[in-house]
C-alpha cells in the first residue's frame, strides 16, 4: 500500500480466492500436526458470514497482487514458523 498510487487508501481485502469451510481447515490444521486435538461445535453467531471467499479485484487492480501460495502449503509454512519459536 506504501507504493500505490497517490490518493488510494483502500480498504483492500487480501486472501484466497478459494473457498474453504471452516471444519476443512479444522481438519487438514489437525492433520498436517498430527494433533490429537478434537473439534469442538458451537451455535454460529448471527452475524456468521455463509461465505468466506474474499474479492481481491481491487487488490489485482491497485497493488498487483494475487495470491500465491496455496492452503496445505501456507499451513504447513505457518505450522513450521510457530514449531521453530517454541522450540527456541
Amino acid at each position: 500500500m506504501m507504493n500505490s498510487r497517490k490518493g488510494f487508501t483502500g480498504p483492500v481485502n487480501l486472501g484466497n480466492t478459494s473457498e474453504f469451510k471452516i471444519l476443512e481447515v479444522a481438519e487438514k490444521i489437525i492433520k498436517l500436526t498430527g494433533s490429537s486435538s478434537k473439534i469442538v461445535y458451537k451455535p454460529l453467531p448471527q452475524d456468521d458470514p455463509q461465505r468466506r471467499k474474499p474479492d481481491i479485484s481491487l487488490a489485482a487492480k491497485e497493488l498487483g497482487w494475487v495470491p500465491k501460495v496455496g492452503l496445505e502449503e501456507g499451513l504447513l509454512k505457518t505450522i513450521d514458523y510457530f514449531k521453530e519459536l517454541i522450540t527456541n
